[in-house]
């Protein structure tokens, strides 16, 4: 019976090897799992399958072989398997034409936003679905999940679909960018580079091999070894990372960028933020709620003489820069545009360098808010965009 799923597999293209087949059939005879199908599975998928790329052709073949489902694409007969709830939670979303979007209309600002949103909270008493008034799901209503508004409070929904929310009140975890990241091209680096600016510094631990020569020649042939510190990029660089959200979508082109910065720059300190600046940052997403890091002591640890640069898309609600309590996250007492005021005052060198292309920066006004608050200082993240900053932090 095994034999036959054995070329089951070899036919569905899944590199399994008569080795590995002997190996599956010695663990069935010393029975080191229970007489269960469940567990053969297991069994059989970590002895035979090398790559998890071919996880879904596994189970397939063994679907069809074992469970008697019908092969996909067999003539006449469709697939028989149960359909995952989630699938069947998920064509409760709303999904509406740009004319229907057209016609849901924002509740008028940002206070008019929250009042409306406790005043539902004290009156809801139940679940509801596909409305345009309370607290729910799939409808047009400012406040809830997998609907549609143009100013909405997003409310219980695991991922960001149409990025409108000017609020979300879940709690979100966010990776770290990966600082070992090959990157693919070199290019990155050597934009970075017009940035350096080398002296000697710290303990004179190398040798200096002409200085060297030179006293050994005047001292008659005595050996006279002379030493030097280490020549160094003295460059100071201080990094803001927007992470989470829609910057989900540039995690590898930031992660490049992170790796080049890490690798050129000695004396760079790294921090995280969320759409805005705020009174707090970060170096850790998976502590972010427990080791927050004040802007306050950046402004008193950090000197002046620090180059800032911020990486992030801009992308967001207005009311996240200018409206106290515009965060998505928690309620913010100043609003991002303060904080972001605060730290270029101190912080005379400094660029936002942006993701997302230039060409459509004009359409996003949250990216022209902090094109002014930047002084016009905004640049794209490609390789004549990071030039560009460079130059501007050279000055």
């Amino acid at each position: 019976m095994l034999a036959g799923f054995f070329v089951k597999l070899k036919d569905a293209r899944i590199p399994v090897s008569i080795k590995e087949y002997l190996t599956l059939l010695e663990g069935l005879h010393k029975q080191v799992i229970a007489p269960s199908i469940d567990e053969f599975y297991l069994l059989a998928r970590t002895v035979l399958v090398k790559d998890e790329s071919n996880f879904d052709k596994f189970d397939r073949v063994f679907g069809e072989f074992f469970n008697g489902l019908t092969p996909a694409g067999a003539e006449g007969e469709g697939i028989e398997a149960e359909i995952p709830l989630e699938w069947l939670l998920k064509l409760a979303q709303k999904e509406l034409s740009a004319q229907d979007k057209a016609l849901v209309e924002s509740l008028g600002g940002w206070d008019k936003l929250m009042q409306t949103l406790r005043q539902r909270l004290a009156e809801q008493k139940g679940r509801h679905q596909g409305g345009n008034r309370w607290i729910g799901t799939a409808g047009t209503s400012p406040f809830g999940a997998w609907g549609y508004n143009p100013e909405g409070v997003r409310i219980g929904q695991d991922e960001s679909r149409h990025r409108k929310a000017v609020k979300v009140w879940d709690q979100r975890e966010y990776r770290n960018l990966d600082t070992s990241v090959e990157l693919g091209t070199r290019n990155i680096k050597v934009a970075l580079r017009r940035l350096r600016r080398f002296a000697r510094s710290g303990a004179p631990d190398q040798l200096d091999l002409d200085s060297t020569i030179s006293k050994t020649a005047r001292n008659a042939g005595y050996l006279d070894l002379q030493m030097r510190p280490e020549r160094r990029n003295t460059v100071k660089v201080l990094l803001l990372l927007d992470i989470g959200g829609s910057m989900d979508d540039h995690v590898q082109l930031c992660e490049e960028l992170f790796s080049a910065a890490r690798s050129e720059f000695k004396h760079l300190e790294h921090f995280y933020f969320h759409n805005c600046l705020y009174d707090f940052v970060w170096k850790d997403n998976r502590r972010r709620h427990a080791e927050r890091t004040s802007v306050l002591d950046i402004l008193h640890k950090y000197p002046p003489d620090y180059k800032l640069v911020f990486v992030g898309d801009a992308t967001m609600s207005p009311y996240e820069i200018l409206q106290p309590g515009g965060s998505v996250e928690y309620h913010n007492s100043e609003s991002g545009a303060v904080w972001m005021q605060r730290m270029l005052e101190v912080y005379k060198r400094a660029i936002w360098i942006n993701p997302e292309p230039e060409a459509i920066w004009p359409y996003r006004q949250s990216v022209q808010i902090l094109r002014e608050i930047m002084a016009d200082r905004m640049v794209p993240l490609t390789i004549e965009g990071l030039e560009r900053a460079m130059r501007e932090l050279s000055r």
